[in-house]
Order: structure tokens, then C-alpha cells, then sequence
């Protein structure tokens, strides 16, 4: 059993640390959802899909990523409370509050996993893309069948998309970081 002086010591550092990865996440989480919606608004992408092969999926494994951050942020909450809870004289359990802590911890493994995977798809069909561009790999200007000139530029909102998958990215770093200092620290014996 850990003296009160060490409770309190955990139950101010799960508050600390739990709002700056609450808010933290919550920040990133923003910027994310901005430009996911930018990327649905401007309709760009959808409308050059033969030209982006990849963004697709990417964008698809962006927003899973982003779902797995919502959950993360949710966790963090409840990491907060939780600290809250260690300081009053009805307080939660160790092993109850280690499994609230790997509960974040595996949202940001799962977010962090399909974030990595998304930004694959994405950086691959940039390449592709940037591969076909007029004179660049193949030398020459490439033409179709009927000698149109065929020139697929990256636009900004391509690279974009790039960002927000970025940003969930970091997020989802951030988070890990700070849950495995929180699962350390109340799994330390006294």
C-alpha cells in the first residue's frame, strides 16, 4: 500500500500529465479534422482519382486513425479523473487505474499503427504521381496514345492530406509517450 504522500504525488502527476496529453491530443486532433474536412469540402481528390490512386485508402486509414484518437482523447479524460479520484478518500485501485492507462495505451498503439500504414499509401501515391511527371523519371515528356501531354502536378491539398496524417501521427505519439510515463510511474513500488 503507497503512503498518502506518495498518492498524492501520483494523483498530481496523472492530473499533470493527463491534461497536457489531453490537450495535447486535442490541438493536434483539430488541425486533423480541419483538414480531413477541407479534403470532403474541396472535392479535389475525389474528382482526380484516377490520377491519385493512393489518397484513397490513405485518407480512409487517416480518418480510422483519427477515430482511434477520439477514443485516446476520451481515455485522457478519464486519466484526469482518475487522478482526481486518487486524491479523495474513495479512490480506484491500482490495477484499476493501470488498466485505464493501457486502455490509452493501446488506442495510440491501434492510431499510431493505422496512421503509419495511411502515410505509406499516401507518400506512395505521391511518388507515383510525382514519378509521372512531365519530363522527371522517364525523361521526355510522356504523352497518351492520342499525343496529349499527360502532367499530373501535386497539388497542396495532396500534400495536405499529407499533414493531417502527420498531425494524427504525432498525436498519437504524444500520447504513447505520456501513457507509458503514467504506467511507469504508478506501476513503480514505494
Amino acid at each position: 500500500m503507497a503512503d498518502p504522500l506518495d498518492l498524492q504525488r501520483i494523483s498530481a502527476a496523472l492530473r499533470r500529465v493527463g491534461w497536457v496529453r489531453f490537450w495535447t491530443q486535442l490541438v493536434l486532433g483539430v488541425v486533423v479534422v480541419g483538414v480531413l474536412l477541407f479534403n470532403n469540402i474541396g472535392g479535389q481528390i475525389a474528382a482526380r482519382a484516377d490520377k491519385a490512386l493512393g489518397l484513397g485508402p490513405g485518407l480512409s486509414l487517416t480518418t480510422l486513425s483519427f477515430f482511434a484518437l477520439l477514443f485516446s482523447l476520451w481515455q485522457g479524460w478519464l486519466i484526469v479523473r482518475c487522478g482526481r479520484a486518487l486524491a479523495s478518500p474513495v479512490r480506484p485501485s491500482r490495477g484499476e487505474t493501470a488498466r485505464l492507462i493501457k486502455r490509452g495505451l493501446l488506442a495510440d498503439l491501434i492510431g499510431l499503427t493505422l496512421a503509419a500504414v495511411g502515410y505509406q499509401a499516401l507518400a506512395g501515391s505521391l511518388f507515383v504521381q510525382a514519378s509521372m511527371q512531365a519530363g522527371f523519371a522517364f525523361g521526355g515528356v510522356m504523352t497518351t496514345p492520342g499525343g496529349r501531354i499527360t502532367n499530373y502536378p501535386i497539388t497542396s491539398l495532396e500534400m495536405l492530406s499529407v499533414l493531417s496524417n502527420t498531425q494524427v501521427l504525432f498525436a498519437h505519439l504524444i500520447g504513447l509517450i505520456f501513457t507509458l510515463w503514467m504506467l511507469q510511474r504508478i506501476s513503480r513500488t514505494a
